[in-house]
């Protein structure tokens, strides 16, 4: 049976050459970066160098400014988290969007348990948040504006600049979670005039296990895991030396690569959602159309009178990986906050898929994905009564004579 997978935003396969250069640090150069005898400062020499080479991928203004994570989501809980305790007597007030990566969602929500307030500013049908909106949710006790770059679920790219713009005016940081656009779209942080922005390396062919918080001088953070004097004070615990590592690669790699990344799967995705078109009735996408507002990895489309659980698990079955929502949130079985933010009802919601490329995919892999999903939306329908349900109550239907 043929594999294909389809679903990037979860996880990609490490380089082979940050594999290579990660395999040193779990045998000979094993030493602790703390260490002040040779072999941890072969760790240290490691550390700064792929801190050079993050900081390059995003433009920072020094690698000083790279702080190391045990992931995007800990730099996320890290960024919001740290600037609200951070920043007691400004104010105690957050805005993000309705739609933010679960990771800020329930950082707020942690906060707001702890005496902070939040404003959440709502999206339009498409997923994209108003600067104006945003702009006017701030007030004298605002201390973080928090907006991912592009959304994990939808691919929409957000107007960065713009917010950053108001946030820079008003003397608010800004947190940009760029976990879903990293290695996939231009990341400058000093044009976006981010105070605070996440990474994910895993998504950009690093390992998983390690994630980025870039810090600006100017943003006042403090830490939340307590211990050592890692990371400049800001993040205790031993450095994953190895996945760092591997990290500052998969970053060279994805600043080199990026321009010819996004022309390939930009290529895949407008033959993906043609086919798609063309093979399946009665298909919405969900989120803006292939283009310059949406990643050009990633689709997500709700299919009516199928259950998008189900058909994940039946396409797994015939060899091609997609995912019913993000991951973060399928393991708990519940509809995206970001779907049903967008307007989609429950069915409409659990009937959708997110499928999202890599750099790897190739225009044969596609074909072959179009077919199977083709014929497991049809066996599906076959069987199912929400299928029955959808051609009685739509206009022209089964109990319509004008069908």
């Amino acid at each position: 049976m043929r594999e294909v997978f389809l679903d990037h935003q979860s996880a990609t396969p490490v380089l082979p050459e940050a594999l290579a250069a990660m395999q040193p640090f779990f045998a000979e150069c094993f030493g602790n970066p703390a260490s002040l005898h040779r072999h941890g400062l072969r760790a240290r020499d490691a550390l700064a160098t792929a801190r050079e080479q993050i900081a390059a991928m995003i433009h920072a203004e020094s690698p000083e400014s790279i702080i190391f994570t045990s992931g995007g989501t800990e730099a996320a809980n890290l960024a919001v988290k740290g600037s609200a305790y951070a920043n007691p007597r400004r104010g105690r007030h957050l805005v993000l969007t309705a739609i933010e990566h679960p990771a800020v969602l329930n950082s707020v929500k942690f906060l707001e348990r702890h005496g902070f307030s939040a404003t959440r500013v709502g999206v339009d049908a498409q997923g994209f948040v108003d600067p104006g909106a945003v702009r006017a949710a701030l007030t004298d006790q605002t201390i973080l504006i928090c907006v991912h770059h592009a959304n994990h679920d939808l691919g929409t790219i957000e107007p960065i600049r713009e917010i950053g713009r108001s946030a820079r005016e008003r003397g608010i940081p800004l947190f940009v979670d760029a976990t879903a656009s990293a290695g996939w779209l231009p990341v400058d942080v000093q044009d976006m005039r981010a105070s605070l922005l996440s990474l994910a390396p895993h998504r950009f062919y690093g390992p998983k296990g390690v994630g980025v918080l870039y810090r600006h001088r100017g943003a006042r953070l403090a830490g939340v895991i307590h211990g050592g004097a890692q990371e400049g004070g800001r993040r205790a615990g031993t450095e994953n030396v190895p996945a760092i590592v591997g990290a500052g690669v998969a970053a060279a790699a994805a600043a080199r690569e990026l321009a010819g990344r996004i022309a390939h799967t930009a290529r895949l995705q407008k033959q993906l959602w043609e086919g798609l078109r063309s093979r399946i009735a009665f298909l919405r996408l969900n989120g803006p159309e292939p283009g310059p507002c949406r990643l050009s990895t990633t689709l997500n489309f709700h299919v009516a009178g199928v259950e998008g659980e189900g058909l994940q698990l039946l396409l797994d079955s015939r060899g091609v990986a997609v995912a019913s929502g993000p991951t973060c949130a399928s393991k708990a079985s519940k509809i995206s906050p970001v779907l049903t933010a967008i307007g989609l009802d429950e069915t409409q919601a659990r009937g959708s898929l997110l499928l999202s490329l890599g750099k790897d995919n190739t225009p044969e892999e596609i074909g072959y994905a179009l077919g199977i999903i083709a014929e497991a939306v049809a066996w599906q329908r076959a069987m199912s009564p929400l299928w029955e349900d959808f051609q009685r109550s739509r206009p022209g239907g089964a109990g319509d004579p004008s069908a």
